[in-house]
């Protein structure tokens, strides 16, 4: 049969507003940074999105002087029962501004516009709606009679989800009476300063959020800076290690949330047409740029051959292209530094004699993409198996008994995230418990609510975000 030919459906890019240059938002202002000005480039085109004032040692000095006021004088002091009126506000905002801001992440990302518009964006508003209904019940939340903010929290976000893992550190930040300095990546700062324009429409008070846009050394100088009582950070292992270090000896707080090297476990009695969209979901959504991304496929032996033939063929159906068409499964890799290194991991896995299978579809000739391909024959001491991809690469082992499956899953340094399919409850639980990573998913991947925290263990970092156990990493119980 035929595959079903779909027009072009694109979104329009003017609905993102977009502008010529964007500035550093301090103090509840737009201002022009001292720094180096960097320029952000949509990766489907390679063309240059706008000019970006980035952050100078001094404007992070005015920025943390900025909150400290704001933390003293007006959001720590003020009843949560008002934050929460804030936040709903904001969480409005987002609700009414989404297909703008959906458009602009698309742009400066290059995910597919049906991810940031149905996935992303319901996400960021979630997160506020939630947080905004804690900020006047954490005397009752089981943290003690009287827990406190701790100050001025200093959060560095990566480029994967700009806007999402923003409502990830800022909505419990603001919730729990903290202030907030945030550095967006270097590459995907402009929903994050857009949400500068929704603070100020929300009548937020100056000095609560401050946003620094800006390459690794604002980050750098942010984790150092003496004004700053918490550090939140979700990006590599390799950069969480060095904050690590900076802050130890310090009183600072810390909550990092890094790489992974997820396993997804496919028994013989797992629904197989299902299992075969949760895995493509958990590696290719997002173009694998998902920290808890199911990169490892570990296939019990006795559907290993029928589960690939089945996955090889629905990731031939997935549609490579332009991120604002409305039927574009898979996007544009973010900058050119990150598909080299997809390609040059891809290339090792070749090297080291694993099978390697590309999806047939058509790639544009211009941008940064790379076709969703899958590694069967995988060992264990591949590179592909154990290093950190962040891209649509999928590496296959197999494995005959569920104590092989646990021993193989749990051969990583990471320990993010999981899943399991299987018809089984009791298998599902017995597997669950043995596996060794922060989030679980059973018979389902990729799935996030705000109620739920999510964090990981080893080199994939501590603490949670989300959910009441969440809210504990901004105060002092």
């Amino acid at each position: 049969m035929p595959a079903f030919e779909y027009a072009p459906a694109p979104e329009s890019r003017d609905l993102a507003n977009l502008k010529p240059s964007y500035r550093p938002f301090i103090d509840g202002e737009f201002v022009d940074g001292g720094g180096e000005p960097l320029k952000t480039v949509n990766p489907a085109t390679e063309e240059v999105l706008a000019e970006v004032s980035t952050a100078s040692a001094a404007d992070i000095d005015t920025a943390v002087k900025a909150a400290r006021k704001a933390f003293e004088k007006t959001w720590g002091p003020m009843p949560g029962s008002e934050r929460a009126k804030y936040l709903f506000r904001i969480a409005r905002l987002i609700q009414e501004r989404s297909r703008e801001l959906a458009v602009l992440e698309t742009l400066d990302n290059g995910k597919p516009i049906k991810e940031s518009r149905d996935s992303d964006l319901p996400l960021v508003a979630a997160h506020f709606f939630y947080h905004a209904g804690w900020a006047d019940k954490l005397d009752y939340a089981g943290y003690g009679p009287d827990p406190k903010p701790l100050g001025v929290a200093g959060q560095i976000i990566p480029w994967n989800f700009p806007l999402l893992m923003l409502a990830w550190k800022i909505a419990p930040a603001l919730a729990t009476g903290n202030t907030v300095v945030l550095k967006p990546a270097e590459t995907t700062p402009l929903t994050a300063l857009v949400f500068g324009e929704i603070c100020q429409q929300a009548g937020l008070p100056p000095g609560v959020v401050n946003i620094l846009p800006g390459a690794g050394d604002v980050g750098a100088r942010l984790v150092e800076h003496p004004g700053i009582d918490k550090i939140a950070f979700t990006g590599s292992t390799e950069v969480g290690k060095l904050i690590q270090r900076q802050v130890a000896g310090t009183p600072k707080r810390l909550t990092l949330e890094l790489g992974g090297k997820a396993a997804n476990v496919v028994f013989d009695d797992a629904p197989l047409d299902q299992a075969v969209e949760g895995i493509v979901n958990g590696i290719f959504f997002n173009q694998g740029h998902v920290c808890c991304a199911g990169s490892r496929l570990l296939s019990q032996e006795s559907v290993a051959e029928e589960l690939l033939d089945k996955l090889r063929h629905r990731i031939s159906t997935l549609r490579l292209g332009d991120p604002l068409d409305k039927n574009t499964d898979v996007g544009a890799i973010n900058s050119a530094e990150q598909l080299t290194r997809i390609r040059e991991l891809a290339d090792s896995g070749e090297a080291e004699g694993a099978q390697r299978w590309t999806s047939p579809c058509p790639v544009p000739d211009r941008g940064f993409f790379f076709a969703p391909t899958v590694f069967s024959g995988v060992h264990q001491s591949m590179r592909i198996a154990r290093e950190e991809i962040f891209g649509p690469v999928l590496s296959v082992l197999t494995f005959r008994t569920p104590d092989e499956a646990i021993a193989k899953a749990n051969n990583t340094p990471y320990g993010l995230s999981a899943g399991i399919w299987s018809e089984k409850g009791s298998r599902i639980l017995w597997t669950a418990n043995r596996l060794r990573a922060g989030v679980v998913w059973a018979n389902t991947f990729n799935r996030f609510d705000p109620a739920a925290p999510f964090g990981g263990y080893q080199e994939s970092g501590f603490d949670r975000e989300g959910g009441r156990t969440g809210l504990e990493g901004y105060l002092s119980v």
